[in-house]
């Protein structure tokens, strides 16, 4: 096991503790919540710079890095969905996990052809959206959790926590509209594969 598909195993670990954290909803645990995924999210960085710098990547940090990166986002914004004062729209989330595992197929569907699918551009602008979101939603809910241990009278914080529910709501429906359009991209872009693959039959199989 090398150490950079180790930092992938730990991302996969802290995802379901970051779940864990947000659904609890205490004061500790949303600040907790927020630095384990800062943590997370570097450590998607950190692992590749690794791998690629000590020559060991692997077939399996290649599948599995990506699809960490998935289950992350995709705990963090279930576990937001849980609370409703954020009104986080339920269909936006499962739009989300939609495309996340589809291109996650298309993902196998390559491996199986002896390809790597590459991060393309739309990949790119729909990581930072979801990631932006998900941060920004969190810094509202430590501000909340922050101001109901600790009133002060400041207007723009108030108006802040007054108005969480709404920018959560439009930052998951906005991320689950570049994250669909992104998969929509993956999806053409890789026509070819799909195609090939539908009239394909493996041995040993009957379909």
């Amino acid at each position: 096991m090398t150490l950079a598909n180790r930092i992938t195993l730990m991302r996969l670990f802290l995802s379901l503790i970051i779940f864990t954290l947000i659904f609890y909803r205490g004061f500790w645990s949303v600040i907790a919540a927020f630095i384990l995924l800062t943590v997370a999210s570097l450590s998607d960085c950190v692992d590749g710079v690794i791998a690629r710098r000590t020559h060991t990547t692997t077939h399996f940090g290649a599948i599995v890095d990506p699809l960490a990166d998935k289950i992350l986002i995709l705990s963090t914004f279930l576990a937001f969905a849980s609370i409703r004062e954020l009104t986080i729209p339920l269909w936006a989330v499962f739009i989300i996990l939609l495309r996340e595992f589809t291109i996650s197929t298309l993902r196998v569907l390559a491996a199986l052809h002896g390809e790597v699918m590459k991060a393309e551009t739309a990949g790119k602008l729909k990581t930072t959206a979801q990631l932006t979101s998900a941060f920004i939603i969190m810094a509202l809910l430590v501000l909340k959790a922050w101001l109901k241990k600790h009133p002060a009278d400041i207007s723009w914080l108030t108006w802040l926590v007054e108005h969480s529910g709404r920018i959560a709501h439009d930052l998951t429906v906005l991320t689950a509209l570049i994250t669909l359009i992104s998969g929509l991209l993956y999806l053409y872009n890789h026509r070819e594969l799909i195609k090939k693959s539908w009239g394909e039959k493996r041995a040993g199989l009957g379909k």
